[in-house]
This record gives structure tokens, C-alpha cells and sequence, in this order.
């Protein structure tokens, strides 16, 4: 395997593996929007190229075997800054790409923002790029940020979702990356249990002793109570989705793919809490 490149790396995702690579001492090209906030990691290439633009992200690619590809912020022309990002690769002669998807991503998937996921995978599959998929349920880390004045309200009803650590999909990553076994495998990538907004709400009360309820909304509702953000309406579906999509049961999945991949169980959103 030669030169792995990695998207992303001043987030969350992104700059777990690039981390845990630098740590392996494998070879790493990072490929960032700005190089003033790339982690400072020893041996580590850093260029400069936005999704947007396909003339720098091929000559970021340039020499790079494996890529990690990290999905763009939610966005309206998301499936457009993808389409930059799997063309620019395929132009360099990327041989194999690492997809951050979402589980359950379809063309007609609840949650809209997985729309996009599942775009992005058929473009993979067009450009004939070995691909790994990784389809991450949402995040534990995430979860917390769910509350507000003492509450997480949504229309999630008694649904259930598998969300799973940061931590473990970095870790996943890391090994797909640097096994070729995985070429060619889509993966879901999901916690060790599925919980209801109201055990979310139980557990973050427990953990941090700062009392938190489920407060189940209507649809009707929950547009209503996001309404005075601003947002355009493309984002405020992604926001209601994100809820209605739990409802919808399409998210209630436990996989052991942290723990094939990894050798450990998966985080609980407890080890999630007590490790902020």
C-alpha cells in the first residue's frame, strides 16, 4: 500500500485517523480547506483544496493510493461538492476510496441528508473506484447536543437508534484503510445498543446529574419550534428527518462491525458522556 490520503482532518472523524496513522507511522497526505487548522502531525503532507474546487483536490490526490473520503457538512449542492471530490479522484489515480456514508442510505431514506450518502455511493460506483463504505448511524457524540432547556423534542415516537462513538468510526476507518480485505465492502457502523430519545434523555440525566426529558413532538411541531432559526428549508427537512427517521425504525440497527473491525465493543453513550 502507498500514500494514504485524508479529507477531513481538522474534524472530528478526520482527525482521529489521521492521528492513529500518524501513530502506525503510515505515510499520510491531509487534505484540508485550511492549512492553518490541520493537526500538526509529524511526516504528514498537508495541501489545500476545498471540495469545490476539482483542479486543487486532483493535484491534492496526486500520488495517493487509499483516500479517506469524508463527507462535505450537510449542504445544498452537497452531491455536487461530492461529485467534484470522486471525479478529482479518480483523474489522480486514487486506486481505493473510504466513504463516511449513512446507514440506510436510499434515494427515498427518511432522513433526507442520507439521500445525499446514497448519491455519493453511485457515483463511487460510476467512477470505478474500489470502494469501501462505511454507512455511520448518527452519532453518540451528537446525542447531547439534542438538548434544550432541559429537553430533547422531536417526532422520534418510540423509535430507536444505534448511534455509535466518533471514536469507534475513526478506529473503523483506520482499519479499513489499511486492509485491502475491505476492499469492496460496504459496512453498517452502529453502537452496542439501540436507544429511544427518552433512554437518551435517562442516561445523560444519570451520567451528568442535570435533569433531561423526551418531549415527543408532532411533525407539525417540530417545524413549527424551528422555524425561527433561519434556516432554509432544505436544512429544517434534514433537522425534522433526523427525527422522524428514528420514528420510522429505519435506524434501529446493532451491528458487530466496531467490533470485527476493531478488536473492542463499541462505546456506550455512557463512555461517551464521561469522556467529554
Amino acid at each position: 500500500m502507498g500514500l494514504i490520503g485524508v479529507t477531513g482532518a481538522t474534524g472530528q472523524v478526520g482527525g482521529r485517523v489521521a492521528r492513529a496513522l500518524t501513530a502506525a507511522a503510515v505515510p499520510q497526505r491531509l487534505v484540508v480547506r485550511d492549512a492553518a487548522r490541520a493537526p500538526d502531525l509529524p511526516g504528514a503532507d498537508v495541501r489545500v483544496a476545498p471540495y469545490a474546487d476539482g483542479e486543487a483536490l486532483r493535484h491534492a490526490f496526486d500520488g495517493v493510493d487509499v483516500l479517506l473520503l469524508v463527507s462535505a457538512s450537510e449542504d445544498a449542492e452537497r452531491v455536487a461538492l461530492h461529485r467534484t471530490a470522486v471525479e478529482a479522484a479518480a483523474a489522480a489515480g486514487v486506486r481505493r476510496v473510504v466513504y463516511t456514508s449513512f446507514l440506510g442510505a436510499a434515494p427515498d431514506c427518511t432522513f433526507t441528508f442520507g439521500r445525499d450518502h446514497a448519491a455519493t455511493e453511485e457515483l463511487l460506483a460510476a467512477a470505478r473506484l474500489q470502494a469501501t463504505v462505511l454507512r455511520n448511524s448518527f452519532y453518540l457524540d451528537v446525542l447531547p447536543e439534542f438538548v434544550v432547556d432541559g429537553a430533547v423534542r422531536g417526532p422520534a415516537g418510540s423509535g430507536r437508534v444505534g448511534a455509535v462513538a466518533r471514536a469507534d468510526v475513526a478506529e473503523v476507518a483506520v482499519a479499513a484503510l489499511l486492509d485491502e480485505a475491505h476492499a469492496g465492502r460496504t459496512y453498517d457502523v452502529t453502537g452496542p445498543e439501540a436507544l429511544s430519545l427518552a433512554d437518551v434523555a435517562a442516561t445523560i440525566t444519570r451520567v451528568t446529574g442535570q435533569p433531561v426529558e423526551y418531549v415527543e413532538e408532532t411533525v407539525e411541531e417540530a417545524y413549527a419550534s424551528r422555524s425561527g432559526y433561519g434556516a432554509p428549508a432544505w436544512e429544517v427537512d434534514g433537522w425534522v428527518s433526523t427525527y422522524t427517521a428514528i420514528a420510522a425504525g429505519e435506524l434501529d440497527v446493532v451491528t458487530d462491525v466496531v467490533q470485527r473491525l476493531t478488536g473492542h465493543p463499541p462505546r456506550t453513550l455512557e463512555d461517551v458522556l464521561r469522556s467529554r
